[in-house]
């Protein structure tokens, strides 16, 4: 009897050998050949699944910010950690998660610059796969504001300041040999208990 195909588990293991042969070889010198001999299949198999690297490209910035904005949500409503914790919690494993993976973000950052000089835009992109994390920010504020944890403050741009930070540090780990992971957790911490109230804010110098 034929074995049957997990056809999710097959593209999920084309897309993670892609993200390793992007990172060795380059986005430019990789192509689907390579790819489906270390995957051991044919190249028209993975045609079932991808027409081309740019198509996985997008499919693996759906796949790890989906997965990682959904673990963000379990959590960030299934604890008794305070509202600026939980928001520090989530940066900080946004940060450890890039760091983890540095050569597989330094290659998909490769493709976004390589597929801008082409003329694609990926503002609207990046927008749609943050989104759900704006969202869980400002619930988050917003339930801070509520419950006294959180000063009054502008949700929508304090919402928007931590995404670039997190946004600019994946840049930096991308792009820069010497970014300081423990820094860049220290910076978000000192800024989120800027939304404390005095008595309560703990800054790290």
């Amino acid at each position: 009897m034929p074995k049957k195909i997990d056809h999710e588990e097959r593209k999920e293991k084309i897309l993670q050998t892609a993200l390793k042969v992007f990172a060795r070889e380059g986005y430019r010198d990789s192509n689907l050949s390579l790819i489906a001999t270390e995957c051991g299949i044919s190249r028209p198999t993975i045609y079932q699944y991808f027409k081309d690297k740019e198509q996985i490209y997008y499919y693996a910035v759906k796949l790890v910010t989906g997965r990682m904005f959904t673990k963000y949500a379990d959590y960030a409503w299934n604890t008794t950690d305070g509202i600026i914790k939980r928001i520090l919690t989530i940066c900080d494993d946004i940060i450890e998660i890039s760091t983890h993976h540095r050569g597989e973000l330094t290659s998909l950052m490769d493709v976004m610059l390589q597929l801008k000089k082409e003329g694609t835009d990926f503002s609207d992109i990046i927008l749609r796969r943050t989104a759900k994390l704006h969202i869980l920010f400002k619930r988050l504020l917003r339930l801070g504001i509520k419950t006294g944890e959180v000063l009054e403050c502008d949700v929508n741009r304090i919402t928007h300041h931590l995404v670039i930070l997190l946004e600019s540090f994946c840049f930096q780990l991308a792009f820069l040999d010497a970014f300081d992971v423990e820094g860049s957790k220290e910076l978000v911490s000192n800024y989120l208990q800027l939304l404390k109230p005095k008595q309560e804010r703990r800054f790290i110098v």
